[in-house]
């Protein structure tokens, strides 16, 4: 079939996108490739469809479709979409990913390339053509508008050659092979898509899971992704599959995802709506009671199916406050020793299995937890941690919220201090990193956990890189127990910077001990009953302004997220956790990371490190992660291989 028919079977709904497949990810430099091959009537493969009834499809977009049968694309979406954009001038309706990947084609007549606009080396220049405009106006009235240009005369009829050749590109015939029949379920065409695109992205279990829910719910997707934006507003950033997951447990008790083929449309809905009522009961109670009120400090995400199904079977409450304690002691711990780091799925189950049974259910919880680790009792060496991306980092912005530390310009409690823009709370290094530098430290030193604290905004401002010894013993005298509260040993010798390593050594012991004493209130009920601040769902989102790291830091990678949205890319995972595939031991914390790449299954695993220690960047090469350390260097890679050429 002519690529032009194709393309106007897509407008006439006779040709679609079947709901399972992803979106658009095609670079620019793979457009050039496609449109090089074309032009140089290289073959570019055939492509696969299902075909199957119009009243039983379950076709991407809202487009309408065509009555009787319609061709669902398997295999060749990057390239007809590819082609629709360039050769149409909009994206086909269907369509979902970043349109600047074909947006401003141009041919060069001399050299015969296709190039995307760069104004520099274009501009003002007649040897550049814009493709899509020759697409749809066709070569005859590009051939007049050529001879027009009296400085194209002496090579006219080379030209005209060219810009027929590349008009000609509509009626290449490609082949389409139909994949037919009743047996063609979409179990068994995912399947097939499966196999066909070994080579490319595959579906994970969780896209073929929600492929099998939108084949019969086709509005599943939508109402998953509403949820999800309600969330982020609120700055927690969730991923579709976990989401999936979290309706897995609550619909049928289960993690693998395979046991959600029996769950029909309306038991689906009903549990999304449960999991919804859930996490927002479970976000409110962790920043309410904990402090752990914002994306960077939200530790253990996959306790949260284990959570939610634990809060549905009991009706959706907590009773008392002696049973919100242990819950909350509970879930301190899993992100404290990692328990979903490893084999998530298999220890997702035992933990469902542990709370089927009403009785002693937080008791068998907290005895599986203890049956790896062995003591749940916090030690000093464990906080030996360097950077924000550890895991005890958010026990120590936990403690900051929840255990009366108090800010030493004011002496006023920091629980409440989120609400406005200077009384946001930042991470302070203790001991300025110049200072250590200066001293010989390494950046593992320097970053070490213990040396940070949080503080609000206006009063990091007024400390600023001031010598500790000066600015401690100024606030000590201002607001008595300010700077115990924070845990920092009061003898003032340890306040110097030759004596930073003990200064560590003793603060750890401080940290240990509050740890565990806070810790040990949760798990008596001892706790607070009045939430220690406005839960984080009832906030007005305009006033979540929140900094998890150091300032220059989260500055960074905040400035990193908001580019790479912008460029119609995923935004990167914050505070990812680099984990041992044999031991399922945390390896490392990557600051910012894509683990499945820019352009999921295409493109090889990312991460942007700042600040951190040797090791760190040796375990991420290990891991087959491309690194890198700047955000200019980030994006010139972004540019040069994943948007091959864009400019800003």
């Amino acid at each position: 079939m002519k690529i032009q028919t194709i393309l106007d079977q897509i407008d006439l709904g006779s040709m679609a996108l079947p709901e399972f497949q992803r979106g658009y990810v095609w670079n620019r430099e793979q457009v050039r490739g496609l449109m090089h091959s074309l032009y140089k009537q290289h073959p570019v493969g055939s492509l696969l469809v299902w075909v199957t009834k119009t009243e039983t499809a379950n076709a991407r977009g809202d487009g309408t479709l065509a009555p009787g049968s319609v061709k669902l694309l398997l295999d060749g979406q990057q390239r007809i979409t590819s082609l629709y954009g360039i050769i149409k001038g909009k994206p086909p309706q269907f369509f979902d990913g970043d349109p600047k990947a074909f947006t401003n084609l141009y041919f060069n007549l001399e050299e015969q390339v296709f190039e995307f606009f760069a104004p520099l080396k274009m501009k003002d220049s007649p040897l550049w053509i814009d493709v899509t405009k020759v697409m749809k106006i066709g070569s005859g009235e590009a051939i007049k508008n050529i001879f027009a240009i009296p400085e194209l005369h002496a090579n006219i009829t080379s030209y005209v050659d060219r810009l027929n050749s590349m008009d000609n590109i509509k009626q290449i015939d490609l082949h389409i092979e139909d994949v037919a029949g009743e047996d063609k379920t979409v179990d068994v065409v995912v399947g097939i898509f499966n196999r066909v695109n070994s080579g490319g992205t595959k579906l994970s279990k969780g896209d073929l899971a929600l492929a099998k829910i939108c084949a019969e719910s086709p509005d599943a997707r939508g109402a998953m992704k509403a949820r999800l934006d309600k969330w982020k507003r609120a700055g927690f950033n969730f991923k579709l599959e976990w989401l999936l997951r979290c309706v897995n447990a609550i619909t049928t008790g289960e993690a693998l995802f395979q046991h959600l083929e029996d769950v029909q449309p309306a038991q689906f809905h009903a549990g999304l709506q449960q999991v919804e009522e859930s996490v927002d009961k479970i976000l409110n109670m962790i920043s309410s009671r904990l402090g752990l009120d914002h994306d960077r400090v939200l530790g253990s995400r996959y306790s949260f199916p284990v959570l939610a199904r634990y809060l549905i079977q009991r009706g959706g409450r907590i009773v008392n406050q002696k049973e919100r304690g242990k819950l909350l002691y509970w879930y301190v711990n899993t992100f404290l020793w990692g328990r979903y780091s490893g084999s998530t799925e298999s220890v997702i189950d035992q933990d469902l299995d542990a709370i089927e049974k009403n009785e002693g259910a937080l008791d068998r919880l907290i005895a599986l937890l203890r049956q790896n680790r062995g003591d749940l009792e916090l030690k000093s060496d464990d906080f030996l941690g360097s950077s924000t991306g550890a895991r005890f980092y958010p026990l120590l912005y936990m403690l900051t919220r929840s255990a009366h530390a108090k800010d030493w310009a004011t002496g006023d409690e920091l629980s409440s201090h989120l609400l406005g823009r200077m009384s946001a709370l930042e991470v302070h290094h203790i001991f300025p990193k110049a200072m250590l530098y200066k001293n010989g430290a390494t950046k593992k030193e320097a970053n070490a956990l213990a040396n940070f604290t949080f503080l609000t905004k206006d009063t990091n401002l007024l400390v600023s890189d001031r010598k500790p010894a000066e600015y401690l013993e100024e606030y000590a005298a201002k607001n008595p127990g300010a700077i115990e509260s924070h845990w920092i040993p009061m003898d003032q010798d340890l306040w110097k910077p030759e004596n930073y390593l003990e200064f560590l050594e003793s603060r750890r012991e401080l940290l240990a001990k509050a740890a565990n004493d806070f810790l040990q209130s949760l798990l008596a009920g001892s706790g607070a009953e009045e939430p220690l601040m406005t839960p984080v769902l009832e906030r007005p989102v305009r006033e979540i302004v929140q900094v998890a790291g150091s300032e220059d830091e989260e500055r960074v990678l905040q400035q990193c997220n908001a580019w790479v949205a912008k460029q119609g890319l995923p935004e990167g995972e914050v505070m990812y956790e680099l984990v041992d595939p044999e031991s399922g031991e945390a390896v490392a914390i990557l600051d910012l990371a894509w683990p499945n790449g820019l352009q999921e299954g295409l493109s090889q695993p990312v991460a942007l490190l700042i600040d951190e220690p040797a090791e760190v960047e040796e375990a991420v090469n290990r891991a087959g992660f491309q690194f890198f350390t700047t955000l200019k260097s980030f994006r010139g890679y972004v540019q040069r291989e994943i948007l091959a050429g864009t400019e800003d």
